[in-house]
């Protein structure tokens, strides 16, 4: 039984994953599958550290909605400043109901780190280097400018370019070292 959580986000991850490479978009039936079957083990499984952590068990209902509101919020302002889309958001709130609160604020953490380290790979891969780097410094600096000038604060489409990666692939690589270290060991990684 300590190993159906486990199985059961690693086999939504891995299928969100896939959706987002083939159509660029994170089905909501996903979405509210994972989100359901993270609130009824909530629910049905009994009380413990997490469903990840040694003494397994459940955290509960409310953690497990303060997880699935923490994640919703921590990509948030990335959707609102169009970086991100709406699957991707709700996709880290879904882990978030499954670990709670305080894991995924640190798998948010590794999943920025994911999507940095995969965005430089892939424009490396295409040798869009260059104008990824230029993109990055010209949207921040008109974000950061407009924001201080009173104006909207939205990141606007960069005039060329670089490309646009499945950011499934890096929520999945953020939640991967939390998830196996919790398997592995028993102990949470971030908390």
């Amino acid at each position: 039984m300590t190993w159906l959580p486990l199985i059961l986000l690693t086999l939504l991850l891995t299928l969100a994953v896939w959706q987002d490479v083939r159509a660029r978009r994170i089905p909501n039936l996903l979405i509210l599958a994972g989100l359901l079957s993270a609130f009824a083990l909530q629910l049905l499984l009994p009380a413990g550290s997490g469903l990840f952590t040694q003494p397994f068990g459940a955290i509960g209902l409310l953690w497990s909605l303060a997880g699935f509101a923490l994640g919703l919020a921590l990509l948030l302002p990335m959707y609102a400043l169009r970086t991100l889309g709406a699957g991707d958001v709700k996709l880290l709130a879904m882990i978030g109901a499954f670990t709670g609160p305080r894991a995924v604020f640190g798998i948010a953490l590794c999943t920025l780190l994911a999507g940095g380290v995969l965005a430089l790979l892939v424009s490396l891969y295409h040798r869009k280097a260059g104008a990824m780097l230029n993109n990055s410094l010209q949207l921040v600096l008109s974000s950061v400018l407009g924001a201080i000038a009173g104006q909207s604060a939205a990141i606007a489409e960069p005039a060329a370019a670089s490309g646009k990666l499945p950011y499934a692939i890096a929520i999945a690589a953020g939640a991967a070292p939390y998830l196996i270290y919790a398997a592995v060991t028993g102990a949470s990684l971030f908390e």
